[in-house]
C-alpha cells in the first residue's frame, strides 16, 4: 500500500478524537441528540484546526444507522463508505477548483432530489469564499429554502470575503488555533502508535513551529521522523524546523545581561550563516523573554512554557532581569518584527534591536540622561515647561475658542500682575516709546528680524512667528502680537527675551528693550497716540502759518512727528477701508492710491 502522511492516517474520525474546540463539539453533540440540526452550517478558522474534519464527523453522525447518537459508530456501512469517500449522499465540493456559477447550479438542480440511502443529503463546500458572486446569488435561494433533508456545510478560512446574506442563514462556528499541549497530545498518540521514542522538548519545538496547526504539526512531525533514527531527539528537530536551541538563547540573555556587544553580535552573525530566518528568530526571542516572565512570576507556570525546559539555569537567569527590562525587550522586538515585514534588510533591524536592548534600562538611564542635560543647561527646564503650556493652552484654545489660564507654575515666574482678561501690557513704557519713535530705528530692527529668528530654537521662534515690529526707539521696540497667549508666553519668558535682545544686539550693536502687546490693546493704544499727535500737529501748522517761531526746534536725527510703522493716522483713513480691515484683515486689504 502506498505510503500516507500522518495528517492523513491520524485525521480524527469521531468527536472524541477531535482535539481542541470543545465550543464545536459540544454544541453539535447537543443538538444531535436532540434533533435539533439545522439545514446550513458554517465553519471558519485558520488552516489546519479541524474544520473540514469536523464537517465528515458531522455528516457521519447524522447518517449513522445507530442515530440519533453524539457520536459516529464508524462501523455501519454509511458510516465506513462516508470515511473512505464512496457514499453518494455525502458531497464534497472544492469551491477554489469549482467557483463557477455552473458547478453551483448543478448542486442546485440535483439537491432537491431525495436522498439515495440514508436520511440527509449533505453538501461539505470547502474554501466557500472562492465561490464568485453569482455563485453565491445562485446558492443564495436555496439556502433560504432548502428542501427537509439537504445539509450545507460551508468551510473557509477568510469568512469576510462571504456576503452578509449567506453567513446570516447560516450557524457560524469559529474555530480556533490549537494550544500547544494539544498539538503535542496529539503527537504523543501518533508516536506511540508508530512505537518511535521522543524528547518532549523536541515535540514543543514543533508545535510552536506549527503555530497552532494541527496538519502543520503533523506535517512537521512526518517529516522529523524520516530524518530521524531509531528516536526523535531535540537536535534532529531543531535542524529541521530551522529553530534555535535553548543553549543559544541562553547564552544571547547572558551576553545581554552583561552588555557584551562583541558576544551577541557573533552569535547573531553564527546563526544568520546557518540560515536561520532573522524574523523567525525574533519571534523565538520574545517566546523566550515571555517564558522567562513566567518563570519570574511563578514556579508553578512551568507548564506554559515554550520555548525553554524548567532547569535550575533557566530559574536563576530569570530573576536576574528586572521585569520592566523584560517587558522592554519585548517591546523592542515586537515593534521590530513590525519593520522587519516589509524589509529585505532583516538582519540589520535585528542587530538594531539588540543594541537598543544592550543600550535599555527598565526607563532608568532615559531619566537620568533627562537629569543631567538639566544640570547642565538651566534654561532647558524653562523652556519645556514653556513648551509643554504652549501645546497644553493651545490645545484647549482651540477647543473653546477663548484664552485659558495658565498653570500655577507659569503664574509664579510672571514680574507683574495681570487682568483678569489675560495679559496686561506696559503701556505706560511702550508710550515713551512711541514718543522718541523714528523710522530708522524699526526699519532696522526689521531689516534683521528674519535673521534673528532663524537663529532661535523652533519651540521659540514659533512663539515669535506671528510677531510684528511696530514701532522702535534708539533703546526699545514694540512687538505687536496677533494671539494674545503668544504675547503673554513671550513676556513671561524672560529667558527667551534674553536670548532674543542679545541676537539683535549683535546685528545692531544696540542692546534693545523688548516690549510686548496683544494685537487689540495696540490698536487701542495706537489709535489714542495718533489722536493725539495730530491734535499736537494741527496745533503746530497753526502756529507756523501765523509766523510764530518755535522756541526749541526738534533734533536733527528725528523727524517731527513719531513714526508708528503699521498704520497712517486714522484721521487720513478712508471709513470705508476702516470697515473693509475690520472684516477681512489688514493683510488683505490693500489700498492704492488714484
Amino acid at each position: 500500500m502506498t505510503y500516507q502522511a500522518f495528517y492523513r492516517v491520524y485525521r480524527p474520525q469521531s468527536f472524541r478524537e477531535m482535539s481542541g474546540q470543545t465550543h464545536v463539539k459540544r454544541t453539535l453533540q447537543n443538538a444531535l441528540l436532540a434533533n435539533k440540526t439545522t439545514h446550513a452550517y458554517l465553519f471558519s478558522g485558520p488552516r489546519g484546526t479541524g474544520k473540514t474534519s469536523t464537517a465528515k464527523i458531522f455528516a457521519k453522525a447524522l447518517n449513522c444507522e445507530h442515530a440519533p447518537s453524539k457520536e459516529p459508530c464508524n462501523e455501519c456501512a454509511t458510516c465506513m463508505s462516508i470515511t473512505d469517500g464512496s457514499h453518494p449522499d455525502v458531497i464534497e465540493f472544492d469551491a477554489a477548483s469549482n467557483s463557477r456559477v455552473e458547478e453551483i447550479r448543478d448542486i442546485i438542480e440535483k439537491v432537491r432530489f431525495a436522498p439515495a440511502s440514508s436520511r440527509y443529503k449533505v453538501y461539505i463546500i470547502d474554501e466557500v469564499h472562492m465561490l464568485s458572486t453569482s455563485a453565491f446569488n445562485a446558492l443564495l435561494k436555496t439556502l433560504e429554502e432548502p428542501p427537509p433533508h439537504a445539509v450545507f456545510i460551508l468551510a473557509t478560512t477568510e469568512p469576510h470575503k462571504l456576503p452578509a446574506t449567506i453567513i446570516s442563514r447560516c450557524q457560524r462556528f469559529d474555530f480556533k488555533r490549537l494550544s500547544t499541549n494539544d498539538i503535542i497530545e496529539r503527537m504523543k498518540v501518533v508516536l506511540e502508535d508508530i512505537d518511535l521514542p521522543y524528547e518532549e522538548q523536541g515535540l514543543k519545538v514543533i508545535a510552536q513551529s506549527a503555530a497552532g496547526g494541527m496538519r502543520d504539526a503533523l506535517s512537521l512531525l512526518d517529516q522529523v521522523v524520516s530524518f530521524s533514527g531509531e528516536k526523535l531527539k531535540l537536535e534532529d528537530t531543531l535542524l529541521v524546523t530551522g529553530s534555535i536551541s535553548q543553549d543559544v538563547f541562553y547564552d544571547l540573555a547572558e551576553a545581554l545581561k552583561v552588555k557584551d556587544v562583541a558576544q551577541m553580535l557573533a552569535l547573531l552573525e553564527q546563526l544568520i550563516a546557518d540560515g536561520k530566518d532573522p524574523l523567525r528568530l525574533s519571534e523565538d526571542l520574545v517566546t523566550f523573554f515571555r517564558d522567562l516572565l513566567l518563570l519570574q512570576t511563578s514556579d508553578d507556570l512551568a507548564e506554559l512554557l515554550e520555548l525553554v525546559s524548567p532547569e535550575e539555569r533557566v530559574f536563576t537567569l530569570a530573576h536576574e532581569f528586572a521585569p520592566n527590562m523584560l517587558y522592554g525587550y519585548i517591546d523592542i522586538l515586537a515593534k521590530t518584527q513590525q519593520e522587519m515585514r516589509f524589509s529585505h534588510h532583516t538582519k540589520i533591524y535585528l542587530e538594531t534591536a539588540l543594541l537598543k536592548m544592550v543600550q535599555f534600562s527598565g526607563g532608568i538611564a532615559h531619566q537620568t540622561v533627562t537629569t543631567n542635560e538639566m544640570g547642565e543647561n538651566p534654561d532647558l527646564t524653562q523652556k519645556i515647561v514653556a513648551l509643554e503650556q504652549l501645546v497644553q493652552q493651545l490645545s484647549l484654545q482651540l477647543q473653546t475658542g477663548t484664552p485659558v489660564q495658565t498653570p500655577t507654575a507659569q503664574k509664579e515666574q510672571r514680574p507683574r500682575a495681570k487682568s483678569p482678561n489675560g495679559y496686561k501690557a506696559p503701556t505706560g513704557r511702550i508710550q515713551e516709546v512711541l514718543k522718541d519713535a523714528t523710522k530708522q530705528d524699526v526699519q532696522r530692527i526689521k531689516s534683521i528680524w528674519a535673521q534673528a529668528l532663524s537663529q532661535m530654537q523652533k519651540s521659540q521662534s514659533a512663539l515669535l512667528a506671528e510677531a510684528e515690529p511696530v514701532a522702535a526707539s534708539s533703546s526699545a521696540f514694540v512687538l505687536k502680537f496677533k494671539y494674545d497667549i503668544h504675547c503673554q508666553m513671550v513676556a513671561d519668558n524672560q529667558s527667551l527675551k534674553a536670548h532674543f535682545t542679545q541676537l539683535i544686539a549683535g546685528q545692531t550693536g544696540t542692546m534693545y528693550e523688548m516690549l510686548c502687546i496683544p494685537e487689540e490693546s495696540w490698536l487701542k493704544m495706537r489709535e489714542e497716540f495718533i489722536r493725539d499727535h495730530g491734535l499736537q500737529q494741527k496745533k503746530s501748522q497753526s502756529e507756523s502759518e501765523h509766523g510764530e517761531e518755535l522756541l526749541e526746534p526738534p533734533p536733527a536725527e528725528k523727524p517731527e512727528e513719531p513714526f508708528i510703522d503699521d498704520a497712517q493716522p486714522l484721521a487720513s483713513q478712508d471709513p470705508l477701508v476702516t470697515e473693509a480691515e475690520k472684516l477681512f484683515g489688514k493683510d488683505f486689504v490693500e489700498i492704492i492710491e488714484d
